[in-house]
Parts: C-alpha cells; sequence; structure tokens
C-alpha cells in the first residue's frame, strides 16, 4: 500500500483515481490546485504525487518544481498533450514520469509501481559502492565498469555519463539533466555532446542496436532496467 496525493482539478476523474486506486488497497487523497497541492505534499509526505499540468491556480510544472525544492517524492504528471516540449520540460523540472491523458487504471498502477521501486532503487544506490543493472556492474568509487564479467574500458566522461543513466535505470534522463549531471550546471543545449557519448557507449557495449541505452526520441536516453 502506498500513500498517494492527486492534484487535479477534474472532479470526475479524482473520483475514479480516488475509487480505483483505493481499490488496490492505497491511502489516497485529492486536491483540486496548486497551493492545496504544495501544501498537502508537505503535511502528508506521500508515496507519490500525481499531479496534472493544467490546475486552475497555478501551472503544474510551477508546482513541480516547487516540490522539488525540498522533497525527493516520486511525481507522475498528467497531461492532455504529448507534446515533446512539455514532457522534456516536465522531466527537467523533477518529474519521475509523464502520463497522456486517456489512460488506464492499469497503465497508472503499472507507473506508481515503477516509481516507488525506482525511488527504493536510487535511496539504495545514492549509498553504494556500486551499482548494477542487469549484466553491467559500475564500481563508482575506482571508476570501473563490468559487463558480463568483462572489463570495459571507459574515459572519464564516458564512466559518468553510464553512472548516471545506471543510477537512474528505468527512468527516462533528459538531455538537460545529463549535461547538468556531467558537465555543469551552466550547460543545457549541447544535446550533441550528449548523442556523440552514447555512441561510443554504446560501441563499447556491444548496445549497437540501442537495447541496453534506448533512445526517447526528442527527449534523452534510459538505461534499461531488470524489472522493466
Amino acid at each position: 500500500m502506498a500513500k498517494i496525493l492527486i492534484i487535479d482539478d477534474d472532479r470526475s476523474l479524482l473520483r475514479a483515481l480516488r475509487l480505483g486506486l483505493q481499490s488496490e488497497g492505497h491511502d489516497v487523497t485529492t486536491v483540486e490546485n496548486g497551493d492545496g497541492g504544495l501544501a498537502q505534499t508537505a503535511l502528508l509526505q506521500p508515496d507519490v504525487v500525481i499531479l496534472d499540468i493544467g490546475l486552475p491556480d497555478m501551472d503544474g510544472l510551477t508546482v513541480c518544481r516547487r516540490i522539488r525544492e525540498w522533497s525527493e517524492v516520486p511525481i507522475i504528471i498528467l497531461s492532455a498533450t504529448g507534446a515533446e516540449n512539455r514532457k522534456v520540460a516536465a522531466l527537467d523540472g523533477g518529474a519521475n514520469d509523464y502520463v497522456t491523458k486517456p489512460f488506464s487504471m492499469a497503465e497508472l498502477e503499472a507507473r506508481i509501481r515503477v516509481a516507488l521501486r525506482h525511488r527504493a532503487s536510487e535511496t539504495d544506490v545514492a549509498e553504494a559502492a556500486s551499482v548494477t543493472v542487469g549484466e553491467l556492474t559500475l564500481d563508482l568509487v575506482h571508476h570501473e565498469a563490468n559487463l558480463s564479467n568483462h572489463n570495459v574500458k571507459l574515459t572519464t566522461k564516458e564512466f559518468e555519463v553510464l553512472s548516471f543513466l545506471a543510477r537512474h535505470a528505468g527512468r527516462t534522463c533528459t538531455h538537460q539533466m545529463i549535461l547538468s549531471a556531467v558537465w555543469g550546471v551552466g550547460y543545457g543545449e549541447e544535446a550533441q555532446y550528449v548523442h556523440a557519448y552514447v555512441h561510443r557507449l554504446r560501441h563499447k557495449l556491444g548496445d549497437e542496436q540501442g537495447e541496453m541505452i534506448r533512445s526517447v526520441p526528442g527527449v534523452g536516453y534510459l538505461l534499461e532496467a531488470d524489472e522493466d
């Protein structure tokens, strides 16, 4: 059971989501505006926040960014548009996932399970000296990569890109997220850097078809996790 906060101004959708998620055993709280959503996030400390982009008092992306100033709670964005620029903005703003309306309860439940798994995994990784994703193991202390029991020689930047993707395995990482983490906060428009390093990594990992490091067109990259 998870404690879930839903921030959306569509009352019929709120009712449907509340009933559907409660039937799965979740503890569900609903709020119809951004200010109330921020207050309830702080008060309830939910396990997952489901956040609509179109709110009556403020943009959902603003709510997302403000939550990220003090909380790492998984945030799943709901939106009536699947436009790439909105998706990128949501992920860059700190969202963990992005669901386009209409969607099924089964899909939303799956996204919630993934968000909860990733949060637990990222907490463990933050305190770990190594991270393993499938047959890939990265020694975060000595900057060594091992794939299927074979050492993979990587440059410092290649290792940093791969380790960032590995620490967020199963989650879409935008170009800006990777650039900021690896090159620094002054970078954000140099997506070609990321493309070049991912190309090198795929070659060294024998992943020429992009089955391990998957492209998310117009958005970024995702390192496939075992369970997904």
